[in-house]
């Protein structure tokens, strides 16, 4: 198969594209993006931290509603974020470290949300916005499932 190069008006194979493309494509350091990942992953624990023994201390909140609470703050915070547009920014330099907590889902719902508003709360809205976090979930549920599996079979309960 050839792909037509628009530049020289010349036709390429997609060997010496991909070639062409991994020649001038960035390469990422993958143990800076891990270290940035792994600070900044470790402030937003301490950060939990802090907001779990703040909503106790400051609430009287139980130790379980307090994390709760934490959760939801966590949530609202990354919403926002992605709202204003500062959510991307924040992932394009730490990675990992905002993806993969709660928030990385909060953003995923949000965006879709943001993403298909225009066509209404039903159709637009209500059937989109579990667009991406929908398989996260359905995932998450199959691992449960075969996780609690191996527990019962290995445990016995």
């Amino acid at each position: 198969m050839y792909l037509f190069n628009t530049i020289t008006g010349d036709y390429m194979d997609k060997k010496r594209y991909k070639e062409i493309v991994d020649k001038h494509t960035p390469k990422e350091n993958v143990i800076k993006n891990a270290l940035v990942a792994f600070i900044v992953g470790g402030l937003l624990g301490s950060l939990s931290e802090l907001l779990l023994r703040g909503y106790m201390m400051w609430f009287d909140l139980p130790r379980k509603e307090s994390g709760v609470m934490v959760i939801l703050t966590l949530i609202t915070i990354a919403s926002v974020l992605t709202a204003c547009g500062v959510f991307d920014v924040l992932v394009s330099k730490v990675k990992a470290a905002l993806i993969i907590p709660i928030t990385g889902f909060a953003h995923s719902m949000t965006s879709a949300a943001l993403e298909y508003k225009h066509e209404g709360l039903v159709l637009g809205i209500g059937s989109n916005i579990f667009k991406l976090a929908g398989t996260v979930i359905l995932y998450g549920v199959v691992a449960v499932y075969f996780f609690g599996l191996i527990r019962l079979l290995v445990m016995g309960g």
